[in-house]
């Protein structure tokens, strides 16, 4: 039996295989769809365990939420083709309605839950098998409270869940805070909600760009004072390119790489530290402000008006978010 383009392109939509896999699967099945399937699902298995190393980026995000429970699923693949497969997504939508009717306790847990004859983990491998691409089960993330918003953002790459105290929480500012979440995905709730160790980081990072910003400060006074624009002699190759173009001689680039070579030393060894602890905390403080729900600027505020006041003027209490994405940021 022939096998027309038609065909091919009707397979391939349904499991996201290869043109040419498809169309050697419709070949021998003599033009059986179901066949056809059952072919690329055996063969691709083989195919997915060899590429058991290789990376998946792509993929699809989906929440939902209900009756006080709301839970986030992420599977991933290699590409955006079989992520965007009807059956793909299909796939995941079944896996968050099982999260979603067992409210399983973490990932290992949602992937021994059974889905028919098959864990949850072994349908996302035999969907491996049809397509032949690597795809895992990759992220799982619930909340349970008095209220629960679910957003799912364009193109199933990023979704969020947000959690009220109160059932009757206004529905439309939460949801809005949602947006927020996803949109500006924020470390934590607020200040004391922000984990220590991530804090210990933060603060580490500001001193030592404190004192870098020192250091070079001290290195463009002494390029200053010799006379030197700071500009034409900030990197040993920006020397060496300024001196092609005439705007340094070979003596004044000759200064110029002593006071970079010297002045770092003298410039850390006379670094203030109490200076660079206050601006290093003010550099903290200005991470959380930026990093923590509360105290960001609300996203559909015309007025620059805080996420705090939005919620205190709807007298609406969030304890909790989650966000998971699949998108570079």
């Amino acid at each position: 039996m022939a096998v027309t383009l038609a065909d091919i392109k009707k397979l391939r939509d349904m499991t996201g295989a290869g043109m040419m896999d498809v169309k050697k699967a419709l070949e021998e099945a003599n033009g059986d769809f179901e066949q056809a399937k059952d072919l690329l699902r055996k063969r691709g298995q083989a195919i997915a365990a060899k590429r058991s190393d290789r990376e998946a980026s792509e993929g699809c995000v989906l929440a939902k939420a209900e009756n006080g429970f709301g839970c986030i699923v992420a599977v991933k693949c290699e590409t955006d083709f079989v992520a965007k497969n009807a059956d793909f997504v299909g796939m995941v939508k079944k896996i968050l309605d099982i999260a979603m009717e067992n409210k399983p306790a973490d990932l290992a847990a949602l992937k021994a839950l059974k889905a028919g004859d098959l864990t949850v983990e072994a349908l996302v491998t035999e969907r491996s098998g049809v397509t032949g691409e690597k795809m895992e089960l990759s992220d799982y993330a619930f909340i349970a409270a008095p209220k629960v918003d679910a957003y799912n953002h364009l193109g199933n790459k990023l979704s969020s869940l947000v959690a009220a105290d109160a059932a009757e929480a206004d529905h439309d500012t939460v949801h809005g805070v949602n947006m927020q979440v996803a949109s500006m995905s924020p470390v934590a709730l607020d200040a004391d909600h922000v984990a220590q160790e991530v804090k210990d980081r933060e603060l580490a990072i500001a001193i030592d760009k404190t004192k870098q910003d020192e250091i070079n400060k001290a290195i463009e006074n002494e390029l200053r004072k010799a006379g030197l624009n700071p500009a034409h002699a900030d990197s040993d190759d920006h020397i060496e390119s300024n001196m092609a173009k005439g705007w340094l001689t070979p003596e004044t680039a000759q200064i110029a790489r002593d006071i970079r070579a010297n002045v770092p030393a003298q410039a850390e060894a006379n670094l203030n530290m109490k200076k660079i602890e206050m601006i290093a905390q003010g550099r903290l403080a200005k991470f959380l402000k930026e990093s923590t729900l509360v105290e960001q600027q609300y996203i559909m505020s015309e007025s620059k008006e805080l996420v705090k006041d939005i919620l205190k003027k709807a007298n609406v209490n969030i304890i909790d978010f989650k966000r998971i994405t699949l998108n570079q940021e």
